[in-house]
């Protein structure tokens, strides 16, 4: 994680080693020092999910990046995304108040610098399709969408709000 006293920067995940994760960070170009006592209480929380806990996040403050009004807005929506639910990008960009802007969000959640704190996972493409994920980025969303499905109750939705 990346940090300071006023929001998260950003958040990297799925690596084998923490070299990998910090070597991550560092392209992102940002100010932050390798301290495990960073914001201790978001760690625990991030271990407790990992363990299979819930929690939403949603009091996380983060950066936003890129930082522009639309991008807050599909930021914004996307945290509200129940756990176990998705989305597509069609659905988000609707949300976010531009309904044809389904390529603008999945550009936004490409680049989202905090997974988890903004759920980019429970975003896919229409038709059931994932999304545009690759390599270990489509490992680690099909995980966390697995596991969040796995407990979540079954609400005859197949988690996507739909029939």
């Amino acid at each position: 994680m990346a940090g300071n006293e006023r929001a998260l920067k950003a958040l990297t995940l799925v690596h084998r080693t923490p070299q990998e994760a910090l070597r991550a960070l560092s392209l992102l170009d940002l100010e932050f020092v390798a301290d495990e006592s960073w914001n201790r209480s978001l760690v625990e929380r991030l271990q407790a999910v990992a363990a299979g806990a819930r929690d939403d996040f949603r009091d996380v403050r983060i950066e936003v990046y890129p930082d522009s009004a639309f991008a807050r807005r599909v930021i914004c929506h996307c945290r509200r995304i129940a756990h176990g639910r998705t989305l597509t990008y069609g659905e988000l960009a609707a949300r976010a108040g531009s309904p044809r802007a389904a390529r603008a969000v999945g550009n936004i959640m490409a680049v989202n610098r905090t997974p988890l704190v903004v759920p980019c996972h429970r975003v896919v493409a229409r038709a059931g399709h994932i999304g545009y994920s690759t390599g270990e980025r489509l490992r680690g969303k099909l995980r966390l969408l697995e596991q969040e499905q796995l407990a979540s109750p079954w609400d005859g939705t197949c988690g996507t709000g739909r029939q």
